[in-house]
């Protein structure tokens, strides 16, 4: 993680022209409390006489912080508009009372202290802000940086064996918050979790969905039941083979989490596979970065049309491949569909051929047998899927085969998640 957070640094450092967080440390030396800048003539100023664990000075826009390891800058009206004092911040709605919009552009600290743990800076009217040193290591830019938003276990077919991740009980994960718990941390780190004892109608299945999440509306309903009846114009519901895929591309918003569960299957076939997306694009970056950087920023669009009955309906979302957090180049979000990626009409000609070449680096390591973990559904066991990370398909199959489920509104999931003390 931390060659990634250091290759997107010097690359945003050339786009802006100022030298990024390592090429200042390698400016300052190992000794950098002790002395300035090449080009600045501010100079450092320390808790302590004795003391190297934080020091700080003033430049003409900004405060440069050192502290846990950290070295930090803090343009000065970002200072006054987080100040966290009663007449700044409601600490009872967790709001900000400040209007943003009144602070000077100009706004400079009339004085600057810190002790141990605290940063007090007294502004021109005198008010007089303070900060906690590990509250702006964690809330700095430089430590976001180092910062994981969602921690994960990536994984291929043979790694997610090895976890023997357990399958939570559905009473327990209706009725106790330690099953929940489980279910959803299990979620979070792999992207896909299962309920077993499920009751096999769609009622049930809705009240576990509802557990967690909203369910979220769209052009197939809430609760949705599935057969290969072709009742709607999609593959899905057909018989045939679905190759891995990430549903509702063709949102601007792709649906964040689905929902399988089988009622009923009479024949043969019909196993789903599922493939850790993720692991499957760190496997790109490893490889080559740059044709992981052009997949995060070439925006291409997926389009969905249906004319079936009275299904009438023309989708089109909007976004590249991989989605990615600039400031740490953390994947979030992936929009893989080959069979609702529409015409590509918004790369220049002289970019389209290394898109290509980058989308079948990706494919090569989705399609790669290791990577395959494949799952026969029965009635009674519900599958969750992460749908911006965890690609899905299924094999062919005879028979009837009938199956029920529905979206999840992500945010919701989340929020439960981290109302239980999980980091999500």
């Amino acid at each position: 993680m931390k060659w990634r957070s250091r290759m997107w640094c010097r690359r945003l450092a050339c786009l802006l022209s100022v030298p990024c967080q390592h090429t200042r440390h390698r400016l300052l030396g190992p000794s950098c409390g002790r002395r300035t800048f090449t080009a600045a003539v501010a100079r450092w100023h320390h808790t302590a006489p004795e003391s190297l664990s934080c020091a700080w000075q003033l430049h003409g826009d900004h405060l440069e912080l050192r502290y846990a390891d950290t070295l930090m800058r803090f343009d000065f009206v970002w200072l006054r508009d987080h100040c966290r004092s009663a007449s700044c911040y409601n600490a009872k709605t967790n709001q900000r009372s400040l209007d943003t919009a009144s602070v000077d552009l100009s706004i400079k600290p009339k004085a600057v202290r810190v002790d141990e743990t605290t940063l007090f800076l007294t502004w021109p009217d005198g008010h007089v802000t303070r900060y906690g040193l590990q509250w702006l290591v964690k809330n700095s830019y430089e430590g976001q940086k180092q910062q994981v938003m969602h921690p994960r276990i990536l994984w291929n077919a043979e790694i997610y064996r090895q976890a023997q991740v357990p399958s939570v009980d559905c009473q327990s994960f209706l009725e106790t918050d330690e099953g929940l718990k489980e279910f959803l941390q299990n979620f979070l780190l792999y992207g896909i979790a299962f309920v077993e004892n499920v009751t096999p109608t769609k009622e049930d299945t809705q009240i576990l969905a509802e557990r967690i999440s909203l369910i979220r509306e769209t052009i197939y309903g809430r609760m949705w039941y599935f057969t290969s009846d072709f009742s709607r114009g999609d593959t899905a519901y057909t018989k045939l083979a679905l190759d891995r895929h990430t549903d509702t591309t063709y949102f601007q918003e792709p649906c964040g989490i689905q929902v399988f569960h089988c009622l009923k299957h009479e024949g043969t076939g019909g196993r789903t596979l599922l493939v850790d997306g993720f692991y499957a694009a760190e496997q790109v970056l490893r490889q080559a970065p740059d044709q992981f950087e052009l997949l995060s920023k070439v925006p291409l669009k997926h389009e969905y049309i249906e004319n079936v009955g009275d299904c009438h309906n023309h989708m089109i979302g909007v976004g590249p491949v991989l989605n990615v957090y600039p400031w740490n180049n953390e994947l979030y979000l992936i929009r893989y569909n080959n069979y609702d990626r529409a015409v590509i009409n918004t790369v220049p000609y002289d970019v389209v051929n290394r898109w290509y070449t980058a989308h079948r680096t990706l494919t090569t390591e989705l399609r790669r047998p290791e990577n395959e973990l494949w799952v026969k559904l029965k009635p009674g066991k519900a599958l969750f899927i992460d749908n911006w990370r965890v690609l899905h398909g299924r094999e062919a199959f005879t028979g009837y085969r009938q199956l029920c489920g529905c979206y999840l509104t992500r945010d919701d999931v989340l929020n439960t998640a981290r109302l239980l003390g999980l980091q999500a």
